[in-house]
């Protein structure tokens, strides 16, 4: 072969490779970041770890963005600087900080900042008479709307788990059923799992359930019940209740009105939590700031364990 060709060849192999390692998930026509006239150093806030074009970045969001408080319509860095009474400014700008580490994109970070401090993003959420564990009184409180055949929340249950686990005095779960139409079992899963809750075995069944998501039969159902250690005469009877139908309905409603078309749809606090292909991490760093905002120091994460991330919105019916 000529040389000339193997050049081009070769140079044509180097852009390829290159192009599989570009990460704009998302982000649009804008995925370049932003170039700020000068950088701009934020009070309490350690940008050591970034590049140069990092902290050129993270400069620009934080002259640009709003502080999180509507009463000091100033930047997120004036805000800061200048020690304006807003406990969320600090926190807001060390979430930039990370934003721009992981490579976020423009059109990503603005979404961020705009799905965690916008004043509009708080949802108003009943969660009496849903199975729920942790402090009454927890400084966070996650909802998680799910289906017991949707793989991805099965993906995600570890994760919320493991999180619960290691901010155990600190977060309450909250779970909430959205069966989607387009499973066969989903409702049926879902009222067993609220009959085993009248035994006070909610959480054993909904292990079980996800566990074995693919069989869930009304026959392989009543093993679970069994294997949970509940009394299956009592069982069948709540699980066919019309009491138990309703309590699914009831929340299915809740999910629908809230425009859900997907699971598992996720709320911190009110604040609906956007799905990431990160949703782990992202998750993580969610309730850390979350805890942060409520002057509460995060726990100490645990040694890292193996947990499958949960591919976003996979599954989706219209409501």
């Amino acid at each position: 072969m000529p040389p000339k060709v193997l050049v081009v060849l070769g140079l044509f192999a180097l852009s390829a490779s290159r192009l599989t390692t570009c990460r704009s998930p998302g982000g649009g026509g804008d995925a370049t970041n932003p170039q700020p006239d000068k950088v701009v150093d934020v009070k309490g806030v350690d940008t050591s770890m970034l590049t140069s074009r990092e902290r050129a970045s993270f400069s620009t969001y934080a002259s640009e963005l709003l502080s999180p408080c509507p009463d000091q319509p100033v930047s997120v860095a004036q805000c800061v600087n200048e020690s304006r009474p807003c406990t969320a400014c600090l926190p807001a700008a060390r979430s930039l900080v990370e934003q721009v580490r992981r490579g976020r994109t423009r059109t990503q970070v603005e979404a961020f900042y705009r799905a965690r401090f916008g004043a509009d993003g708080v949802k108003n959420l009943d969660v009496s008479g849903s199975a729920s564990k942790g402090p009454e009184g927890a400084p966070v409180v996650i909802v998680e709307f799910a289906d017991f055949e949707c793989p991805a929340c099965a993906a995600a249950r570890p994760v919320i788990e493991e999180l619960y686990e290691q901010h155990r005095d600190k977060v309450r779960v909250v779970f909430k059923h959205f069966p989607l139409g387009m499973h066969q079992n989903a409702e049926k899963a879902a009222r067993a799992a609220v009959a085993a809750g009248r035994q006070g075995k909610f959480w054993e069944m909904h292990a079980l359930l996800f566990e074995n998501q693919t069989k869930l039969s009304p026959d392989n159902v009543e093993k679970l019940a069994a294997q949970a250690g509940l009394d299956l005469a009592r069982f069948r009877q709540d699980r066919d209740s019309e009491a138990t139908a309703d309590s699914v309905a009831r929340e299915r409603k809740q999910g629908e009105a809230l425009a859900l078309d997907s699971t598992p749809s996720l709320f911190v606090n009110g604040r609906p939590f956007p799905a990431t292909t990160d949703f782990k991490q992202d998750l993580e760093d969610w309730v850390a700031l979350e805890l942060s905002l409520k002057g509460v120091e995060a726990s100490p994460p645990k040694p890292a364990s193996s947990v499958a991330t949960p591919p976003p919105k996979v599954e989706k019916t219209a409501p």
